[in-house]
């Protein structure tokens, strides 16, 4: 099935044309009074939760810095596409920004049928804010340790069920990569959030399920599952735990980022994008983000501009080519 949402190298153009237009219209921070009232944060996302803890501790500071409030409103609903949809129409003046996740900048423009934003056209990116590896979480039936082992397990057993918090989620991607690799049929089972898959992952209904360690600490703690993979990169929390690269898997699936990211309107003055990304940025070396980001289990800080521009031109073709092949229908 084609996706809704194919990028191409005139997408990019469009992209970089747009990141230029708003270069140009920058007269430089020092002729910029910003800010002089109090900014918004949009979070596509319930408060509680990791999109809302960001905006919270990242608002915070930059209120502190800037001598203005910080409002956090929860836009909740379309995996960040109501405030996504809201930045759109908001004035490109620095006042309103999004604070959303890897769904609403990258799979949502795949899976969303009457998707109305365009991340690459309508907004420009601040800052990413990569959100750690995630564990591919196995139950203590299955014995095994590694990769291998897992798999090994999957190809003797005649249902292999795995979770994912949700259909077109990273976790069903690297599901889906890892049956093409190693020719098996594990079978994606989806949920809304993470918080029931654990419950049924500790309760031994799954053999699997990948999602973030804050999530899985129970079930690892307990005993009743195991972390064999993560992605990316090894984490603090769990430094004997191989990457999925490390372990074989070739996917580029398994080299991607999950993040958290500010953007603002695509022709927001580049003077005020540059400072917003620079308070981001700035914010990540302080006592109190680095403890919540340990918290987290997140081992990297915020991106600058310049890096959160590259990673996305690199990156969102890679996820929305591997989303397509899911063969999902779009929503």
């Amino acid at each position: 099935m084609p996706s809704p949402f194919v990028f191409t190298r005139r997408h990019f153009i469009a992209a970089g044309a747009a990141t230029a237009a708003a270069a140009s219209s920058g007269s430089g921070w020092a002729n910029t009074a910003w800010p002089t009232k109090p900014i918004k944060f949009l979070v596509g996302f319930a408060a509680g939760g990791q999109t809302d803890l960001f905006a919270r501790s990242y608002g915070d500071y930059i209120s502190r810095q800037v001598g203005q409030s910080v409002v956090v409103e929860n836009k909740a609903g379309g995996g960040g596409a109501i405030s996504a949809l809201e930045l759109k129409r908001s004035a490109p003046d620095g006042y309103t920004a999004m604070i959303n996740n890897t769904t609403t900048f990258m799979t949502n423009p795949v899976t969303m049928k009457d998707i109305r934003y365009d991340v690459a056209k309508d907004f420009v990116i601040v800052t990413i804010m990569p959100t750690g590896s995630l564990p591919l979480v196995v139950s203590e039936k299955c014995g095994a340790r590694t990769l291998e082992e897992f798999v090994a397990y999957a190809r003797k057993t005649e249902k292999v069920n795995i979770g994912t918090y949700a259909a077109g989620s990273y976790a069903h991607i690297a599901i889906a990569e890892l049956n093409k690799q190693y020719v098996l049929k594990m079978e994606a089972v989806h949920y809304r959030g993470e918080a029931p898959m654990w419950t049924d992952l500790a309760g031994q209904t799954l053999d699997g399920g990948i999602g973030s360690y804050t999530a899985s600490l129970s079930v690892l703690q307990s005993g009743k599952g195991r972390a064999v993979a993560v992605s990316r990169r090894r984490i603090g929390v769990l430094p004997e735990v191989a990457t999925f690269h490390e372990q074989g898997a070739t996917s580029r699936a398994f080299g991607l980022t999950t993040f958290q990211a500010c953007a603002l309107p695509a022709a927001t003055p580049a003077d005020i994008v540059q400072k917003l990304s620079d308070l981001f940025v700035a914010a990540g070396k302080t006592d109190a983000i680095r403890e919540m980001l340990k918290n987290q289990a997140i081992d990297e800080p915020p991106m600058t501009l310049e890096a959160s521009q590259t990673l996305y031109r690199t990156e969102a073709p890679i996820w929305a080519e591997l989303i397509a092949g899911l063969g999902l229908d779009p929503m």
